[in-house]
């Protein structure tokens, strides 16, 4: 046994742990959930904001919930608790929401702050483990989330209650942006950076391969022409087209594969007779989520570009998919 391996079993323990909670609190699921999605979106839709607030690693878990609402359409804020009656009041709007986080829900600083929140006539929703605290009484909605232990050898670390609350933060979030009808359009605009913004704003003629690797051949050309052509283009596939230069099917190697097992000459046979007629393929202007989509659903590894007169421009192979970062396309 080397050093590291009782390292590593610890960690795998406190992985179960957190796991365990989360699954959990996913078996009791607080049916108050689902009053949570309406009130935060007849807000939002009105106009208002939500405001989240927590004490020590809550105010963290807070700041994390906060940003989720707002990359998803909901504006959210953060405000510290004890910089609240300092000031920070002023965040706060009528008919706002205020998200309160605190696991024991004994958390002095919001328990002072909840009658200040009461005078500006906003809605108070709390996550806390139970329902018999001063926080969860004293808000609008509690939501519950119950854990057993924490994945802490003294079981005193907020590790596994944090993580199961910022998890129920986040399904909250997804809840709301669904019932407001958020949609792809508007989470790229949100999002016109990072790897993010590259994967919803890239299209397809921005990564497929071009000129210098088309492989394309004509139908009357032989398996053997094509075999060559797929080598040089470092490709898995060959277009095929027809004498006006049109794609219509494809060659992959795969169907290669299957060619030799029945005994085919590739130097005799012609690619029309072993061909995959209508292909899959692509518009050059379709986004770069569409392709994945068309990996996916379709399970090919190569996919061809062809423009509005169906003329071969571009393939995208799947193994040049991992170097960018894809969202699935709206169903």
């Amino acid at each position: 046994m080397t050093p590291k391996d009782p390292l590593l079993a610890k960690a795998r323990s406190y992985l179960r742990t957190d796991i365990e909670q989360l699954t959990r609190v996913t078996k009791e699921l607080d049916p108050a959930l689902a009053d949570a999605v309406p009130m935060i979106s007849q807000a939002i839709s009105s106009g208002r904001k939500m405001i989240f607030t927590g004490m020590g690693k809550s105010y963290h878990i807070a700041a994390k919930c906060a940003a989720t609402f707002t990359s998803t359409g909901s504006p959210a804020v953060l405000m510290h608790p004890s910089e609240a009656p300092h000031g920070d009041l002023g965040i706060v709007n009528e008919g706002d929401i205020v998200v309160l986080l605190s696991y024991s829900g004994e958390s002095k600083e919001l328990v002072q702050l909840i009658p200040f929140l009461r005078r500006i006539d906003v809605k108070l929703l709390s996550i806390t483990g139970s329902a018999d605290n001063q926080v969860a009484r004293s808000v609008d909605l509690n939501l519950r989330v119950r854990i057993e232990k924490e994945a802490c050898p003294f079981n005193l670390a907020p590790t596994a209650s944090a993580l199961v609350t910022l998890a129920v933060c986040d399904t909250l979030a997804m809840l709301v942006h669904e019932a407001l009808g958020f949609t792809r359009e508007a989470y790229q605009k949100l999002h016109p950076g990072g790897a993010i913004g590259e994967s919803l704003t890239l299209k397809v003629q921005d990564i497929m391969r071009g000129e210098d690797r088309l492989p394309g051949c004509h139908q009357h050309q032989s398996l053997q022409q094509a075999v060559l052509i797929m080598t040089k283009c470092k490709a898995g596939a060959v277009g095929v087209l027809n004498d006006q230069e049109e794609l219509i099917g494809i060659y992959t190697d795969g169907d290669l594969r299957r060619s030799l097992a029945r005994g085919k000459d590739l130097n005799q046979t012609p690619l029309r007779e072993e061909m995959t007629r209508d292909p899959i393929t692509i518009s050059p202007d379709a986004g770069a989520g569409e392709a994945l989509t068309l990996f996916s659903t379709h399970n090919i590894d190569d996919l061809l570009v062809v423009n509005a007169e169906k003329k071969l421009v571009g393939t995208i192979d799947l193994q040049d998919i991992p170097k960018l970062k894809f969202f699935q396309a709206d169903a």
